[in-house]
C-alpha cells in the first residue's frame, strides 16, 4: 500500500510536541500527516487505504537499545529451550530428550540456564550432564550470556584437561574439591561457540535463518527498531544481505566489538571495515562495543565496595577488576572518536561505569560531543555519578528484563554488598536528572524471548509481574507509563542514532506503528506485562499481524 490513513482509535504518538493524534496518514513508507481526519484525508488521494483502529490503541513501533539478534534468533530457531528456573534434573532430562533427535556427535547447544544454578553446580553435576549427553557435545548459555555449561565430550573436543590453564580473560571453573564442573566463564566461551559453528555445513544458510528469525520475533512484540550489541562480521554480512534482498523489517544499528568478545572472529579495525562496506537502507553500523567488566553473579563486575560472597581464600576487600585500564580507555576512545564511530559499553558494576564516566570527560574535553555513549547496563551506580550522565551526554541503557521474572537477582543479592545492591537501577533518578534513559531487552539474556511488555511493566512496578513470586526491587525507582514509554520508543530512536527517523508518530518520519489489544494509559500497571501486539507495521507495510 502506497497510501494510509489510520484513524479510529487512541493513537498515542511519543511526540512530546504532539504526544496525542485522531488520525495520520502515511505516504511511501512515511507518515506525511498527523490530526483531525480532516487534515489527514487532506494530505493523501482520495482512494488511500484506511486502517480502521476500531476503537484500538496505536503508538510508536518500540526501540529495543539492546539485543543480540544472532544468539536471540538461534535460540528460537534451532536449539534446545531451557528455562532460567530448570534445575540440574530438569536440564539433564531436556537434554536427555533433545538428543535422541540428533545425528551421532551432533552437539546439543541450547539455554537458558539461571545463574542460580550456575552458581553452585560440581563435577558430580558434570557426570550427569555427561550422561544425559550420551555421548553428544553439549553446550549451554546461562542467562547472562557471559558463560556456558559444558560436558567432558565439549571438553575433549576442546582439548580441556584438568590440568589445562585457565585462558586469558575467562576461567574453566572447578568445584570445592577442585575438580571440573563444567563452567566456562568470559572469554574462555569463545571457543566452544566457534566449535559449534565449525560442525555446522551451511553456516551462511545458518546465520540467515537465525538473524531473520530473530527480527520476525521482534516485529512479533512490536518492535521495529534494534540495537544489536555485539554483531561480529557475519552478522553485519547476514544483516546486510537480508536489507538488500528486502527482507529486513527493522532498523538495525550495529555494535561491533572492539576486542575479542564471547565469539570467535574478527574485531576491531578489522571488524569496523567490514561495517564500512556494508551500510544499507536499514542497517547502520556505527557503533563499536565494549565490555568493561563481568556481571555479579560470577565476581567478574568491577565495584567501588568489595564483595561480600567470597571463594576459599579470597581477599576480602575483592572489587572485581575491570577488562581494560582507565589510560588504554580514554586512549581507544579518542581514536573511536576520530573515526566516527560511537560507543556501547557493557559495565555492570559501578567501578566500571565510573571509570567509562572518566574517560568519556576527556573525550568531551579533547573531541567534543558528536560521539554518542551508551552505558549498558547501570545495574549499580553509585550516587556521586548520576548527574554525569546528563551532563556528559552519556546514555543510560537499561534492561529491566534482567529484574523480574529472573533468577539473577537472587545471585546478585547474594554477591554484592546490601548498600550497592539496594541502589539497584536507579533510573527515575537518572531520568529525572536529564539523562537520556533507553531500554532493551538484552534478549536472550534472562528471557526466551525479546517481550517488551514484562519490561515495560516492570519499569512501573519494580516487582515481578506473577503474584506468586513476591517482592520489589528498588521501588522508589519506579517510573510513570508515560515515562516508560518514552523509554521503549523516543529515548532509544534518538540513542541510536535514529531520532529523526523513528521512535515517534511525526510527519516525515518512517510510518513504523503497531496496534495493540489496550490503552496502555489506562490499563492497570500490573496488567500491562499481557499486552499483546494484535499488528506490526513497518514504513508503512504490516509485517505482523496476531
Amino acid at each position: 500500500m502506497s497510501e494510509l490513513i489510520v484513524t479510529n482509535g487512541r493513537i498515542f504518538t511519543s511526540d512530546p510536541e504532539r504526544p496525542w493524534a485522531d488520525s495520520f496518514a502515511v505516504t511511501d513508507g512515511k507518515i506525511s500527516a498527523v490530526g483531525s481526519l480532516e487534515e489527514v484525508r487532506a494530505a493523501v488521494s482520495a482512494d488511500a487505504e484506511v486502517v480502521d483502529l476500531e476503537g484500538r490503541f496505536a503508538m510508536p513501533g518500540l526501540v529495543d537499545v539492546h539485543a543480540h539478534l544472532g544468539l536471540g534468533g538461534r535460540q528460537l530457531a534451532f536449539e534446545l529451550p531451557v528455562l532460567p528456573t530448570d534445575d540440574v534434573a530438569a536440564i539433564a532430562a531436556k537434554v536427555s530428550q533433545w538428543q535422541a533427535g540428533l545425528e551421532p556427535g551432533q552437539w546439543v547447544v541450547g539455554g537458558i540456564v539461571g545463574s542460580t544454578v550456575m552458581d553452585d553446580l560440581t563435577h558430580d553435576d558434570l557426570r550427569t550432564l555427561d550422561d544425559a549427553a550420551a555421548g553428544h557435545p553439549v553446550l549451554l548459555r546461562d542467562d547472562t550470556m557471559h558463560n556456558r555449561w559444558v560436558n567432558s565430550a565439549a571438553f575433549e573436543i576442546l582439548g580441556i584437561s584438568e590440568e589445562s590453564p585457565d585462558p586469558e580473560g575467562g576461567t574453566f571453573v572447578r568445584d570445592g574439591n577442585g575438580l571440573h564442573n563444567g563452567v566456562l566463564t568470559e572469554l574462555a566461551c569463545s571457543a566452544a561457540e566457534a566449535a559449534v559453528l565449525e560442525s555446522i555445513d551451511d553456516v551462511a544458510g545458518f546465520h540467515a535463518k537465525a538473524i531473520g528469525t530473530a527480527v520476525q520475533t521482534l516485529n512479533s512484540y512490536g518492535v521495529t527498531a534494534v540495537q544489536e550489541s555485539a554483531t561480529m562480521d557475519y552478522a553485519v554480512r547476514t544483516l546486510h544481505d537480508l536489507d538488500e534482498a528486502g527482507e529486513l523489517t527493522a532498523h538495525v544499528v550495529a555494535s561491533m566489538p572492539a576486542q575479542p568478545f564471547l565469539e570467535e572472529g574478527t574485531t576491531g579495525e578489522e571488524l569496523y571495515r567490514v561495517g564500512d562496506e556494508n551500510h544499507s537502507t536499514h542497517l547502520h553500523p556505527t557503533f563499536a562495543k565494549y565490555v568493561l567488566d563481568g556481571v555479579p553473579m560470577t565476581r567478574t563486575s568491577a565495584l567501588l565496595t568489595p564483595y561480600q560472597c567470597h571463594h576459599l581464600d579470597d581477599d576480602p576487600n575483592f572489587l572485581g577488576e575491570a577488562l581494560w585500564d582507565s589510560d588504554e580507555l580514554e586512549t581507544s576512545l579518542l581514536t573511536l572518536a576520530d573515526r566516527g564511530l560511537n560507543a556501547k559499553l557493557h559495565a555492570t558494576g559501578d567501578g566500571a561505569v565510573r571509570m567509562i564516566l572518566d574517560a568519556v570527560e576527556t573525550v568531551r574535553r579533547e573531541q567534543g560531543w558528536d560521539s554518542r555513549f551508551h552505558i549498558a547496563h547501570v545495574e549499580y551506580v553509585h550516587d556521586d555519578d548520576l548527574a554525569r550522565f546528563a551532563q556528559l551526554q552519556v546514555v543510560p541503557d537499561a534492561s529491566p528484563y534482567l529484574w523480574f521474572p529472573s533468577v539473577m537477582q537472587e545471585s546478585m543479592a547474594k554477591q554484592v554488598s546490601a548498600e550497592t545492591f539496594a541502589r539497584s537501577w536507579p533510573l527515575r533518578r537518572l531520568l529525572e536528572s536529564g539523562a537520556l534513559v533507553s531500554c532493551g531487552s538484552d534478549w536472550p539474556c534472562a528471557a526466551p524471548t525479546p517481550d517488551p511488555w514484562t519490561g515495560l511493566a516492570t519499569l512501573i512496578t519494580r516487582a515481578n509481574p506473577d503474584p506468586a513470586v513476591t517482592g520489589e526491587l528498588n521501588v522508589t525507582e519506579a517510573l510513570t507509563v508515560e515515562q516508560a514509554i518514552t523509554t521503549f520508543t523516543s529515548n532509544p530512536a534518538q540513542a541510536m542514532g535514529l531520532g529523526e527517523v523513528t521512535g515517534m508518530l511525526r510527519a516525515g518520519m518512517s510510518a513504523d506503528f503497531i496496534i495493540l489489544d489496550r490503552d496502555l494509559l489506562s490499563a492497570d500497571p500490573t496488567q500491562l506485562h499481557e499486552t499483546t501486539v494484535l499488528k506490526t507495521y513497518f514504513e508503512g507495510n504490516l509485517v505482523y499481524e496476531a
